[in-house]
């Protein structure tokens, strides 16, 4: 024990798994780490993290755990893919490729009576596309192909393989069409039609599907002529229904032109009013418009008269303001007289003003003067005569407007109805003469034939069959059973609440794992797999031992309860094996079967069962009389005894704690093989008076629920839980790579029996 406990102490010390209390009251036990707040910290933040990450190699384990369920479900999907390939008819596809115009080429130039759509607009080839898969043209084409009397339809109506294969699996009877009249032929042309625009053109691929190539080579060819021939007499349907509507309306226009016409004339002529056809409905708006531009131009002829005389009246003596006279001599006067004056002036420096030369000049001057006052005189005279002449044009014509306008107001009054019958005269010869236009063009392109669609590819008979594809039919079955394995496999992994690993056991239970035993062959025994000490069976719980050895910051505890959830799930083997291990390590280890309810060990090790603990317990034998030695060196064997009608209440006396410590005075090492914790009361009570509890748990049965229920059993209990080992774990199922600790074939070397014994796990 002390060597124990030294190894504890130098385990704690150099940075080996150690455990607290303090974790264990928690529920959050952990090992492998050099501070256990700090590793636990550690661990609560990279929880954290990974939470929002996926876990790829997980999700791998999980398939590879699963791989039967999904190579199952892969070959069935399969199977049943290549099966339904195998006894599906053969389909043949023809192909015929259309051109669709949106304006056909005219052979005249006028609007169609049948106009096409815009150029932007994007339903005319959906309506196309649509008129393709019309019922009226799958009629047609079956009227025209004569598909009633052609036999390959009655043999095309006959169910497939597949079909029959399904409807006799599902106890379903087939049921045949055998009369001519019963059969759909429309919904047959439309059933095995299919429409394929090409995409960024204005082309559109017509495919047929039959159980014969030629058949539906022809449908399609059928199809296509069908569509271009109802194209045409849609067409010319449209323009002579356009003609004979024209047709009545003009008709019915003509008869209201004429009798317009004559309600005008009629009116005209009792109101005597004149027209000329122009812009001017009468005569006498002619006349009111000319006399009222004459006027404006004599007001205008005024005006300007009357500025001139203006200022002429305004200039004084001989002189003439503005241009006044500019073209009379009167200006050549007045230089002759400035010259004269000149010319005076300049002699007037040599000569006395009674010098006959100067006396001859002055008069000279002053006859210059006379001249220029008379013609100023004349200018005048004659610019008042034109003033007054004006005037009176003004006056004359303004007389005779006024008269004109008064005639003319009473003229409008009586032309209102006049203007009324112009107006509904005028609109109906509009209306004729556009019928008219358009009656005459749509009588020249009627016979012309105009077609939008044409041709581009003529079918041919398909040289194989479209459908079915083995290839694809395949690769589509590969992945949809593929998908559907690995969808099953997490659903049932996702269902699959036990506990299958040890991350598990350390992320849900927040136990530390401190060992995996491997899952033994189907004709093993725990006894032989002991036996061979190289086995993986016999190295795991080796490790376990060294595990457990360095569970507590003392070591492990003298006294150690090995129980689990529920029964069945290897503790028992769990203890009986711990006891060698630790035997083997020279200590004298004691080994207690406390399980009162359905004890394993004597039949273990091999040894009698009449007496044991129970014995003890009720105080009828001592210790020393009971405890029987076994054949395996080291090891003593405290079996249950008789079975008493009332276990937890022996176990919870206080002559099993008596027991205990007068036994750790003679044994360096007690396991107590414990009942299972949920339903019974036995397991939490010598977990109370243990110095650690060792939980067994079995991989892939032990639900999470029922080990989490274990838990909080044995901590309400205050046991000291030393953490859990995993048993009976599928290596082949945890995936490849699952752990290095797991790898126990590490440890198989030596000897053909060895090598045996891996190969068959």
């Amino acid at each position: 024990m002390n060597q124990d406990n030294n190894h504890g102490d130098e385990t704690g010390r150099s940075g080996l798994p150690v455990a607290s209390s303090s974790q264990q009251g928690s529920g959050l036990a952990l090992a492998h780490s050099v501070t256990p707040a700090t590793l636990l910290a550690e661990l609560r933040q990279s929880e954290q993290r990974n939470d929002d990450e996926i876990d790829l190699l997980a999700y791998w384990r999980i398939l590879v755990r699963r791989r039967w369920v999904v190579l199952s479900m892969l070959g069935a999907i399969l199977f049943a893919a290549l099966v339904a390939t195998l006894l599906t008819t053969p389909i043949y596809r023809a192909s015929t490729t259309l051109q669709i115009e949106r304006t056909a080429a005219q052979v005249v130039d006028f609007d169609s009576a049948n106009p096409m759509e815009p150029a932007g607009d994007r339903d005319f080839y959906q309506t196309q596309y649509e008129l393709l898969r019309s019922h009226s043209l799958a009629e047609r084409v079956a009227s025209h192909l004569g598909l009633a009397s052609d036999p390959k339809v009655a043999e095309f109506s006959k169910p497939s393989p597949w079909r029959a294969l399904i409807s006799s699996l599902l106890g379903r009877k087939t049921e045949e069409k055998t009369t001519v009249e019963d059969r759909n032929y429309a919904g047959f042309v439309l059933n095995g039609l299919s429409v394929e625009p090409v995409r960024n053109s204005r082309l559109v691929r017509l495919h047929f599907d039959s159980p014969d190539g030629g058949f539906s080579q022809r449908v399609v060819d059928a199809v296509a002529q069908a569509f271009i021939a109802t194209n045409l007499e849609r067409r010319f349907d449209s323009s002579a229904y356009a003609k004979s509507f024209l047709e009545d309306r003009l008709q019915e226009l003509k008869l209201r032109l004429e009798d317009s016409e004559r309600a005008l004339v009629a009116f005209a002529q009792q109101e005597g009013i004149v027209s000329t056809g122009g812009s001017s409905a009468t005569l006498a708006e002619q006349s009111l418009s000319g006399l009222n531009t004459a006027v404006a131009q004599a007001r205008q002829e005024r005006i300007r008269a009357e500025s001139v005389w203006r200022r002429a009246q305004a200039s004084q003596g001989s002189v003439l303001l503005g241009d006044i006279g500019s073209e009379s001599i009167v200006k050549s006067l007045q230089e002759r007289r400035n010259e004269l004056m000149a010319d005076y002036q300049d002699k007037l420096r040599l000569y006395k003003e009674g010098y006959p030369l100067m006396v001859q000049l002055k008069g000279q001057i002053e006859e210059v003067e006379k001249q220029i006052a008379t013609e100023v005189v004349n200018i005048k005279a004659a610019i008042e005569a034109e003033y007054l002449s004006a005037e009176e044009q003004e006056r004359l014509l303004t007389e005779q407007f006024t008269s004109l306008k008064t005639e003319m107001l009473d003229l409008q009054g009586r032309s209102i109805q006049y203007n009324i019958l112009q107006r509904e005269a005028d609109t109906n010869r509009e209306l004729y003469d556009g019928l008219l236009q358009r009656y005459k063009e749509i009588g020249v392109a009627g016979g012309v034939t105009n077609n939008n669609i044409s041709v581009v590819d003529a079918a041919q008979i398909p040289s194989g069959p479209f459908k079915p594809r083995i290839a694809l039919n395949l690769a589509v079955g590969l992945m949809l059973g593929l998908f559907s394995g690995v969808l099953l496999a997490l659903l049932l992994e996702y269902l699959d609440d036990t506990v299958k690993s040890g991350e598990d056991v350390e992320q849900k239970l927040r136990l530390v794992q401190l060992g995996v035993v491997p899952k033994l062959g189907k004709d093993e025994t725990p006894i032989k797999a002991l036996r061979e000490q190289r086995s993986a069976f016999a190295e795991a719980y080796r490790s376990l031992r060294t595990a457990l050895q360095f569970s507590t910051e003392t070591g492990l505890p003298k006294v150690m309860v090995v129980t689990s959830s529920i029964p069945g799930e290897g503790k028992s083997t769990t203890a009986y094996t711990l006891a060698r291990n630790f035997a083997q390590l020279g200590k004298r280890v004691l080994l207690i079967d406390a399980d009162l309810r359905n004890p394993s060990v004597h039949r273990l090790m091999n040894v009698d069962n009449a007496r044991g603990l129970t014995n003890c317990l009720i105080g009828n034998m001592k210790p020393v009389d009971c405890v029987q030695a076994s054949s395996e060196a080291g090891i003593s064997v405290l079996c249950s005894g008789p079975l008493p009608p009332n276990p937890a209440e022996l176990l919870a006396g206080a002559r099993m704690v008596s027991l205990l410590t007068k036994a750790g005075e003679r044994y360096d090492q007690i396991i107590i093989d414990a009942p299972p914790v949920l339903g019974l009361a036995d397991a939490p009570i010598l977990s109370n008076i243990a110095g650690g509890t060792l939980l067994v748990i079995e991989a892939g049965r032990t639900r999470v629920g029922a080990a989490q229920a274990a838990v909080k059993r044995l901590y309400s209990a205050r046991a000291r839980l030393l953490g859990a080992v995993l048993t009976k774990l599928d290596m082949r199922q945890q995936g490849y790579g699952y752990g290095y600790g797991y790898n126990y074939d590490y440890y198989q070397y030596g000897g053909k029996e060895a090598k045996r014994l891996a190969a068959r796990r």
